[in-house]
């Protein structure tokens, strides 16, 4: 028998609403407070309608919605009821935001302050949006779409996008401009990792070593870790290996790596980057 959906909680679908309201109005204020009044674009069908919006001087809010909406319906099938609402949603309150603000006065006319400033809050604004499970742009569903006939991956196709995009503006605007826009982008591209992941990144660190046992304890006691001790086999040697897993954060590497230095120089150790932890025992003990 299949498993029933998962339905949300009522406080979860609040959560929700409320944080990708603030996302969405976040990216607003990014838009029509920093970059547009600037001719800073962003990437995706956000800067399609950046440049929309300039040749017809029509408000930016209705190509943000009219532009997006398609994509939606088309990519509905592929990406789910939920995340479909919750897209809508943002784009929705986007759009609303910025023709709010648009009679608002930028804050900053600086070629420096206006990328910068404007890169973060979009970041944070795009990054709250998908990690309380909605988008504001259509480029990734038609990504999504075109992965399937396209020898590329989902983000290949969107880095592609992207590029055209952004280069579009030194044409649109002028070659500063599309510089800017990089900028920009690039700096709201980091944001979103940060307001995804957290500023304590988590990192995957597998250990095998014939001094296990004792790394493994330094690691419970030391730096207050759980750890997995897990049973390998080695691939040229056919011996027994034990392995040890855990995860840590960022800040904790530098520690990790000390530990297994000490206990065993000729360790394996790989570090890797991890985007959500939950569940086991991942709250740590303090550090000594």
């Amino acid at each position: 028998m299949a498993k029933q959906h998962y339905k949300l909680t009522k406080l979860e679908i609040m959560l929700r609403i409320l944080f990708i309201t603030v996302g969405a109005a976040l990216v607003s204020v990014a838009l029509e407070i920093f970059l547009v009044p600037n001719k800073i674009i962003d990437g995706g069908i956000v800067g399609v309608s950046i440049m929309v919006s300039h040749f017809t001087g029509l408000p930016l809010g209705v190509f943000l919605f009219l532009l997006n909406v398609p994509f939606l319906v088309i990519g509905y099938k592929q990406i789910g009821k939920t995340f479909a609402l919750s897209t809508l949603y943002g784009v929705s309150v986007m759009s609303i935001g910025t023709t709010l603000l648009h009679p608002v006065d930028p804050l900053t006319y600086s070629t420096f302050l206006a990328p910068v400033i404007g890169g973060v809050i979009l970041g944070i604004g795009v990054g709250l949006v998908i990690r309380f499970g909605g988008s504001l742009d259509g480029t990734e569903i038609i990504a999504i779409l075109l992965s399937k006939k396209l020898p590329f991956s989902v983000g290949e196709v969107v880095m592609f996008f992207n590029l055209f995009i952004l280069g579009s503006a030194g044409f649109v605007f002028s070659w500063d401009s599309a510089m800017y826009s990089l900028i920009a982008y690039y700096i709201a591209f980091k944001m979103i990792d940060v307001t995804l992941e957290g500023f304590d990144e988590s990192k995957s660190v597998w250990i095998i070593s014939d001094e296990a046992k004792e790394i493994g304890e330094a690691i419970m006691s030391r730096l207050g870790r759980g750890v997995t001790f897990l049973n390998g086999e080695g691939g040229f040697t056919g011996g027994t290996k034990r392995v040890i897993f855990c995860v840590i954060t960022r800040l904790e590497e530098a520690k990790m790596k000390s530990i297994v230095q000490e206990l065993d120089p000729s360790a394996f150790l790989a570090v890797g980057n991890i985007h959500d932890v939950k569940g086991g025992r991942f709250k740590k003990r303090d550090i000594h």
